[in-house]
Formats: structure tokens, sequence, C-alpha cells
């Protein structure tokens, strides 16, 4: 079952049974420490997928950049 799916479909009881649970579980002393630890790692992990994109784009225009130096006609322009 594809988790996407999962989450769409569940009712706003079923999260607060589960907000409920983690409540339990965690206490709420380390809930707000939870909370802040998740979003630094998102935040962490946009940055390093901006970082690859911006280098895998660098990459191709690299490749583009040396083939058009051998034959400009072999290479039609990105489409952005």
């Amino acid at each position: 079952m594809n988790t996407l799916a999962f989450i769409q479909n569940m009712s706003p009881w079923n999260l607060l049974v589960i907000l409920a649970i983690v409540l339990v579980l965690f206490g709420s002393k380390k809930l707000p420490d939870l909370a802040r630890s998740l979003g630094r790692s998102l935040g962490e992990f946009k940055k390093g997928k901006e970082e690859g994109d911006k280098i895998a784009s660098d990459s191709i225009k690299d490749v583009i950049d040396d083939i058009k130096s051998e034959d400009p006609k072999k290479v039609e322009e990105p489409k952005v």
C-alpha cells in the first residue's frame, strides 16, 4: 500500500489517536525537542537536496558545453 495514499485516507480521529499515543510514549516534555529535531532534519535534507540538484545541473551543463565545443550541431539547448 502506498504510504501517501494511507495518510490521505486517514480521518481526523485516526490522527488524534496517533497523536495521543505519541504523547503517552514520549511525554509532553520530549515532544518539543522531538519536533525541533524533526524540523532541523528536514531543513538539512532540503539543503542537501538543493546542493545535489545544483551539482547535477552544473555537471550536465559541463557535458553539454564539452559536446558543443566538439560539434555544436549535435546538441539542442536544454529545456528548463
